[in-house]
């Protein structure tokens, strides 16, 4: 019999299942925007394949009523905990007038949606960094209880943002959560030729915060380290860094070409250790993803797919005179 895991983190079965729901929502979302790409349906994805048990074992640990998450571009689990729903996530893929994000401006993967406390993020890698620390600073002044959550790839943590933000945040002890998703490659660099540390984490002894590295295949694992780093900085505690060590299943993008830089062994040999399934097999074994369920949460995803596809498909597109909007004073 497997050890009930979840139970002893304080979490009901409720709550897993919705978890194991939200990952399989990603995963399903972010299939589908694959092939309409492929099909010249939407000029881009950027994936979270592999990293969703990482981001919605994270985003669960949160505060979802008060709690500021600033995601970076994979953070589909992150941003569908917060809130976010299929039909917002396509009609960003689509740049359709209601994208939440940006009305249709933005790339995909620029999430930002203000009542959901999701801060929308720039294309240079890491801006978000110091954002996340000024949002906390805010909270303090205004004398707020909320924890900012912010997350970039392992190649973000060499940028100069990390380092400062990291370092204000840990002199100020401020209410931060630093989590870096490592997936092994920085686009086409893997790893070892960008850090020269064993774990993204060590860099914390340098900011005096606690640093910790997980599984991030391992929901309830990263759900475990990302709730103490909340607690601690609601505690006045500091921030923390955190890293989840997974790996990227997809290309870097739909327009890179990952077979020149990664074998397709190597890949095939990380998918036996996907989180999804990890989670399903978990949830199986104790009993409570029963076959009955598992089709029941597949049929209402592939439903919620499908319509938020054709709604997208089919929303107009803002008008062309909407171009300068918010770019000049109006």
């Amino acid at each position: 019999m497997t050890e009930n895991r979840h139970q002893a983190l304080g979490l009901s079965d409720e709550t897993v299942l919705e978890m194991y729901e939200t990952m399989l929502r990603a995963r399903k979302i972010d299939e589908r925007m694959w092939l309409l790409n492929r099909a010249g349906k939407i000029p881009f994805v950027i994936s979270c394949q592999g990293q969703e048990a990482a981001q919605v074992g994270a985003a669960f640990a949160l505060d979802r009523e008060k709690d500021y998450v600033l995601p970076y571009y994979r953070d589909m689990g992150v941003v569908l905990t917060f809130g976010m729903t299929a039909k917002e996530l396509m009609l960003s893929a689509f740049a359709k007038a209601e994208d939440p994000n940006s009305g249709g401006r933005q790339m995909p993967g620029h999430f930002g949606q203000k009542k959901n406390r999701i801060v929308t993020g720039s294309s240079p890698v890491t801006t978000q960094v110091p954002h996340a620390v000024g949002v906390a600073l805010g909270g303090r002044l205004e004398g707020k209880d909320l924890v900012t959550f912010v997350t970039f790839g392992e190649g973000s943590s060499n940028q100069g943002d990390f380092h400062e933000g990291a370092n204000y945040a840990a002199v100020h002890k401020l209410p931060v959560i630093f989590m870096c998703e490592n997936n092994k490659y920085a686009i086409s660099v893997p790893y070892e030729k960008q850090v020269a540390c064993e774990n993204i984490s060590d860099r914390a002894i340098g900011y005096g915060m606690p640093g910790i590295t997980v599984d991030g295949n391992d929901i309830l694992e990263v759900y475990k380290a990302v709730k103490e780093a909340a607690d601690r900085g609601r505690q006045g505690e500091g921030p923390t860094l955190v890293e989840t060590v997974s790996y990227r299943l997809t290309a870097h993008s739909s327009d890179d070409d990952d077979r020149i830089y990664r074998t397709k062994e190597e890949v095939e040999e990380a998918k036996k250790k996907d989180g999804l399934f990890a989670f399903e097999l978990y949830l199986q074994e104790i009993g409570l993803l029963t076959e009955e369920k598992l089709n029941e949460i597949q049929e209402k995803i592939k439903k919620e797919v499908e319509e938020a596809t054709d709604y997208a498909e089919n929303a107009p597109y803002a008008e062309p005179e909407h171009a300068l909007k918010h770019v000049y004073a109006e």
